[in-house]
């Protein structure tokens, strides 16, 4: 790798993604190695192995079992406890999809009904390249912890790291992670201050009427026209109680009632998906869809049991890290590769809660438009959205995610 001749440092800015690339193939040949063994939640046993010990290798302090199958390496340089002196915390995940792969690529994944459908394989692997070269070729003082987190996809491998000691026995003073994101052209940085992605929560709702048959519906109490009931009503919730100004998502994602066209059944079932970018609007949210549950479910003679099962949080960049982000990114690419203030997403990440506790912030980088055949040097599919079976990682970004991760890393512990 190209250094500083007087100070044997990575050279830093643009010069440092240009340094950086001639070394990703390893990483590369890297990601699609865990790509075709991808491991669902709290089952990243392999890949967690894999981690600990090229961080232990290269002189990482490695803590592994950390919330389950999470890794915790630590590097720390000079006198880490001087006045001053700064803990920085940077986190990939590393879970893969319940999906059955069909991106046509030569790493496909080898075991059915599984697939890195979202990337994960290569913010591991960006996080892992750049771990090497601030072991190799670092200048800081202070403390560097890389998080590698399972369980990302929906199991709150976050929360688990967090109840089991991570920033107890790792504090941070910031802490920032990194996702692709499709649709954006490939390698262009993204960032955002304040409410960047949207809580979600789930609730699933039992209606109790009585059957009967389908010619006699005045001696039966009838939940499926109960729940269609309630889900018209619903539609309601985010036209007429939320701020128009504010985002909020109702979506009944499955209704399941009855088995033959001249029986009405006893029981439905509904199942709701609910996403809001302000935290009070997530509580109008929650208050507002069980009342009006309730009132429906009362005005046509059934009952309505609803188990509401709390989600992810509003993951809210802080500014003045965000700042510095931008910042980093600005002095990597340049400008023109740089969206200074993207748009807020309505999709969910547990690193809000991490974000809950540290102060930091989440970037996104660009994986390609779905015009384009991708950047690798094999031919894959466009850049298709994440959870779709013919989604891939593109691995250009390999070069450009952990030159953004060293650049950060020796700014910020300079």
């Amino acid at each position: 790798m190209s250094v500083d001749a007087c100070t044997d440092r990575p050279v830093s800015g643009r010069y440092l993604l240009a340094a950086m690339t001639p070394r990703v193939g390893e990483f590369i040949a890297l990601r699609r190695d865990i790509h075709q063994h991808p491991e669902l939640a709290f089952d990243e046993h392999r890949t967690a192995a894999l981690v600990a010990e090229r961080l232990q290798a290269w002189g990482y302090a490695v803590e592994r079992g950390v919330g389950g199958t999470g890794v915790v390496g630590t590097l720390v340089r000079g006198d880490a406890c001087a006045p001053g002196a700064k803990r920085l915390g940077l986190r990939a995940d590393m879970d893969a999809l319940p999906i059955q792969e069909a991106s046509g690529v030569a790493w496909a994944s080898a075991r059915p009904g599984l697939m890195h459908a979202c990337g994960h394989d290569g913010h591991t692997a960006m996080l892992l390249a750049a771990a090497r070269t601030l072991a190799e070729h670092g200048r800081f003082t202070g403390t560097l912890n890389l998080i590698f987190q399972p369980a990302e996809e929906g199991g709150g491998g976050a929360l688990r790291m967090m109840a089991d000691g991570l920033f107890e026995r790792h504090p941070c003073d910031a802490i920032f992670a990194m996702h692709n994101m499709p649709g954006v052209p490939q390698g262009r940085l993204v960032f955002r201050d304040g409410p960047a992605m949207a809580s979600s929560d789930y609730a699933s709702v039992t209606i109790e009427g009585q059957g009967g048959h389908g010619a006699m519906p005045h001696r039966a109490a009838d939940p499926i026209v109960a729940a269609a009931s309630i889900v018209m009503a619903l539609q309601t919730v985010v036209s007429r109680n939320v701020d128009p100004l504010q985002m909020a998502v109702v979506t009944v994602g499955a209704i399941h009632a009855g088995q033959a066209n001249n029986v009405i059944p006893a029981r439905a079932t509904l199942e709701l998906s609910v996403r809001a970018l302000d935290r009070e609007v997530r509580v109008l949210l929650e208050r507002r869809i069980k009342a009006l549950i309730a009132a429906q479910a009362e005005s046509l003679g059934v009952t309505a049991r609803i188990d509401w099962r709390p989600g992810y949080a509003v993951l809210v960049n802080a500014k003045a890290e965000t700042d510095f982000a931008r910042q980093v990114g600005l002095d990597l690419v340049g400008a023109e590769q740089v969206t200074l203030d993207g748009p807020a997403l309505s999709g969910s990440e547990d690193f809000a809660f991490m974000l809950e506790q540290v102060a930091g912030s989440y970037l996104l980088i660009g994986n390609g438009v779905p015009a384009g055949a991708g950047s690798s040097d094999e031919p894959r599919p466009g850049a298709c959205m994440v959870h779709n079976p013919g989604y891939d990682f593109d691995d250009a970004n390999i070069a450009i995610g952990s030159a953004y991760w060293v650049a950060l890393a020796e700014r910020f512990l300079a």
